[in-house]
């Protein structure tokens, strides 16, 4: 039975990639890290909000440590449904390794699309809490489809790509009625369609340069919420692209499990308007 690229990463990367990061961990006593310094999974598996990455590194794992995260994310759309599974490395704090698939049930349209993402992140300098310019990252994710059939029908020109990005991320200290404040800022060069669920390139232009960017309250030490904003490229004809943005509320129980819970408002996609709706998502970090 032929096993394809695809398949191997989803079904053998994934596990090894936690699982390596846990059995180091539990050496290390990783942990050292402020609570929620980890930030949660974003959907391309990189440590950050729901919908875009931030300079943080995944777990709260210090400069001599080495921490995991597992996320699994639901979004629930008007005409669709996305799933999410992740998992990702932190080694030292310096370098995130991650992987996520992700799958978008097309209820409507009927069918369904399946992207892996593969991600590398690392830290350039600087520190979330105490360093007057904040944490500033650098990262790339190679996404793999699944099957391009569908995507290339509507013009995409292939169905693999790579991001790159530029992200920094800082909290200020008693900023909002004596709350702390966190704010990131990422810039993305893409030819991703829908986050390349939709293939990649198009025949509008080729890559762009985007921003994003989102900002969170901590109402409490364990309790943030806030807002995310992510701007999308408009390259096919034949189904308009709009920006991204969500409402979210994280909640950090301890440094080992969190719950976001998000209202997402995506614009049109693959031709159907307004997608709206809920999304969840639940991690664990060692």
């Amino acid at each position: 039975m032929r096993i394809s690229t695809r398949q191997v990463i989803t079904k053998i990367m994934l596990p090894i990639i936690f699982a390596l990061g846990l059995a180091v961990s539990s050496q290390a006593f990783a942990g050292s890290r402020l609570i929620g310094t980890g930030g949660v999974g974003a959907i391309e598996g990189a440590a950050g909000g729901g919908l875009s990455p931030w300079a943080l590194l995944s777990s709260t794992a210090s400069g001599q440590e080495v921490g995991s995260t597992a996320t699994v994310s639901r979004a629930w759309l008007d005409d669709y449904r996305l799933t999410v599974e992740a998992a990702s490395a932190n080694i030292y704090d310096r370098v995130e390794v991650s992987v996520a698939r992700q799958t978008l049930d097309l209820d409507t349209l009927g069918g369904e699309l399946e992207q892996t993402i593969v991600g590398t992140k690392v830290r350039l300098f600087g520190d979330l809490l105490y360093h007057p310019w904040g944490i500033w990252s650098a990262g790339i994710q190679h996404k793999n489809l699944a099957d391009d059939s569908i995507p290339k029908a509507l013009g995409a020109n292939h169905g693999q790509g790579n991001d790159v990005y530029l992200s920094a991320s800082k909290l200020i200290f008693s900023a909002v009625a004596g709350r702390n404040l966190l704010l990131n800022a990422t810039l993305r060069n893409t030819d991703a369609n829908q986050g390349g669920l939709l293939g990649f390139g198009g025949n509008n232009r080729g890559r762009d340069w985007v921003a994003e960017g989102s900002f969170g309250v901590f109402m409490t030490p364990k309790w943030v919420v806030g807002m995310e904003y992510r701007q999308k490229p408009d390259r096919l004809s034949a189904a308009q692209e709009d920006d991204w943005q969500s409402l979210y509320s994280a909640y950090f129980f301890n440094k080992h499990v969190s719950l976001t819970a998000a209202w997402l408002s995506l614009g049109d996609i693959a031709g159907l308007a307004s997608q709206k709706g809920a999304y969840a998502s639940l991690q664990a970090t060692f």
